[in-house]
């Protein structure tokens, strides 16, 4: 991942543009140098760059040397599990090694002194300690720490920033060159905000609130069906607003003219992404959310089959060609350092299949299809459409899997038939697919 930064000031800056605004560069992580002789050696340095918050690669520093002594134990336990040596020495030399990590990983975030706007400074340790969390490994070497950490030390003014990707994708993750990502939850999420402490910021778009209100389509005695916006959540969740199902809540107690305690309840029965739009099921009684949520999570073979059939329509950017109709098999996990973003896993993933359908094309590029998820893991359409392996078109508005800019994330529920948990008669939805 690379990083830019505009900047005001006059002291430290690497580039500059024509009308004097500075300008920042960053990589995340390290780089990888090749020599005349094919010999290849990492650094975090960089002509051009921001230099690292702290430098780790230094040969001569306390890091590498400690560094050394665990590979050196590393290679003795190796051996001598091979010979089968004693049992109470290759227990001590294990206890060694993990003193020796525990150790040096905890001095490596006591060395991450960090910066803010505000004028103030913190280790990784402290930082993270007062979230009750301890930092993942690679903390404070992401791109956008970085130019934070440098223009801090030198006076300047950060004005605006992103981070994008650059190269091939490693397969696992969605990633296409040229397209900007948020930074990540797990390393980058509980730093930034001590980091940005201090600055004029913009509304976070990952976190804005829905630009319209919720729709019943239908309503009895044992369920109601509702249009959901995107940027809503489906169920309540931390620190993102209202949830649906909450929305749903306080309109039956209002309508009931009851307290929450004692209102009506509503119950969920199946969820949406936060961004993503369209048609929803939520039961009135225990009784019928058992039965939905049985109908709900039996398994189906084929766009049509099952109790419960749904489509979704998404409005993407092909990077190449989309044929007009078939059938995606990718299997998902969590991005276990990047929450909620997905990632392709063939060994430890979930299956996750989607059919697909062209409907039409767009004078700008655009594409217009209708997709049937067969199985229902989270960011499914959105990774299966993104993917180089899937569709390699990701959804337009989709900022967590490189989508082109739009105000929305152009995803709906559109359809939706299922039987009904009382009378047993099927019933049918469908929004106007005209607002694509």
């Amino acid at each position: 991942m690379l990083g830019v930064m505009l900047v005001e000031g006059e002291d430290g800056l690497i580039h500059r543009l024509p009308d004097g605004t500075g300008v920042l560069w960053a990589f995340s992580g390290n780089v990888t140098l090749t020599d005349e002789h094919m010999r290849s050696r990492q650094t975090n340095h960089l002509d051009g760059f921001v230099p690292p918050v702290f430098d780790l690669l230094d040969p001569d520093g306390h890091f590498k040397r400690k560094e050394s002594e665990i590979s050196l134990l590393n290679l003795a336990i190796y051996k001598m599990e091979k010979a089968g040596g004693g049992q109470a020495e290759l227990q001590a030399m294990k206890a060694r090694r993990k003193e020796l990590s525990e150790y040096l990983q905890k001095w490596i975030f006591d060395q991450f002194v960090i910066l803010n706007a505000a004028g103030e400074k913190r280790s990784l340790t402290e930082i993270f300690s007062e979230q009750g969390m301890i930092p993942p490994g690679g903390t404070g070497e992401c791109a956008l720490p970085k130019m934070l950490q440098y223009a801090y030390s030198r006076k300047l003014r950060p004005l605006a920033f992103g981070e994008f990707w650059y190269g091939a994708s490693n397969g696992r993750e969605v990633r296409t060159q040229g397209s900007f990502y948020p930074s990540c939850t797990g390393k980058c999420g509980p730093l930034l905000p001590f980091m940005l402490k201090g600055l004029e910021l913009e509304d976070n778009p990952l976190a804005a609130a829905p630009k319209a209100e919720p729709v019943i389509i239908y309503e009895d005695s044992e369920l109601i069906v509702a249009d959901k916006p995107s940027g809503m959540l489906s169920v309540p969740g931390k620190g993102a607003g209202e949830s649906l199902l909450e929305w749903l809540q306080r309109r039956a107690n209002r309508l009931a003219g009851a307290s929450p305690k004692q209102g009506p309840k509503v119950y969920a029965v199946h969820r949406l992404d936060m961004d993503t739009s369209g048609l929803m099921v939520f039961a009135k009684s225990p009784a019928s959310q058992v039965e939905l949520r049985r109908l709900f999570e039996e398994k189906t073979v084929s766009a049509g089959e099952g109790q419960v059939q749904k489509s979704y329509l998404a409005l993407v950017t092909p990077q190449g060609m989309v044929c007009g109709s078939g059938r995606i098999e990718l299997p998902l996990a969590a991005d276990y350092y990047d929450r909620p973003r997905q990632v392709v896993d063939y060994e430890g993933g979930k299956q996750a299949v989607t059919e697909y359908e062209l409907v039409e094309f767009r004078e700008n590029g655009d594409v217009l299809l209708k997709l049937w998820p067969l199985t229902g893991r989270t960011h499914q359409l959105r990774v299966h459409c993104a993917h180089s392996e899937g569709l390699s078109a990701p959804i337009a508005g989709d900022r967590l899997y490189g989508g082109r800019e739009h105000p929305r994330l152009c995803l709906m529920a559109q359809s939706l038939s299922f039987i009904h948990p009382v009378t047993g008669k099927k019933l049918s939805f469908e929004l106007d697919p005209t607002s694509f």
